[in-house]
């Protein structure tokens, strides 16, 4: 319902904004040429700055954090052309704001911040649900989380990097090591019997 009421007084404001530009300016038209131009340069910006993007956005949707420039310096353009799509003049301006390079590194910072505590909050819970289960089985000290310290110095390391770690999709890392099954074989002698 709050929604709702916001999109209302927005569209209310927006009439009411078109009103004054079109008496300022002498005529209704030139407004309305502004918005149809507004329109293909909105188009125009999201038609380049999203190719590409949707992988990424999965990423981030995962809680993987992505410290790929060109997806932090694309969306702010996206947004300011979604905002140019949008009739009105109102919009227009924020759009225009957002495209302003200041707007657009606090628009990055705040999204970066974002990620990387959403990220923190997924962290948390998976090694809560693995202390939770060690505690189960016996292991570990009691309300003690042995990655605690091991998680701590990722985040060092990431923060002395400068940002989030770059991952190559050509490297696993991991670990191996042989399972002998404990089942009994059947042997041909076992069958003959």
């Amino acid at each position: 319902m709050k929604l709702f009421l916001i999109v209302l007084a927005g569209l209310i404001l927006e009439v009411f904004v078109w009103i004054g530009v079109g008496d300022l300016v002498g005529s209704m038209w030139y407004v309305f040429f502004w918005f149809v131009a507004a329109f293909f340069i909105g188009m125009n910006l999201i038609r380049k700055y999203s190719a590409g993007l949707m992988p990424q956005m999965q990423q981030m949707r995962m809680g993987q954090m992505s410290g790929d420039p060109a997806l932090t310096g694309n969306l702010p353009k996206i947004l300011a052309g979604l905002f140019l799509l949008i009739p009105g003049l109102i919009t227009d301006v924020l759009a225009v704001l957002i495209l302003i390079p200041a707007v657009q590194n606090v628009f990055k910072n705040a999204m970066m911040k974002t990620m990387a505590k959403r990220q923190q909050i997924m962290m948390d819970k998976m090694m809560g649900g693995m202390m939770g289960d060690m505690n189960g089985m016996g292991g570990g000290a009691q309300g003690q989380n042995p990655f605690a310290d091991m998680m701590r110095q990722m985040q060092d390391m990431q923060q002395q990097q400068g940002g989030a770690p770059r991952h190559d999709a050509s490297i696993i890392d991991g670990e191996a090591r042989e399972v002998t099954p404990d089942a009994k074989k059947i042997e041909m002698k076992d069958v003959n019997k």
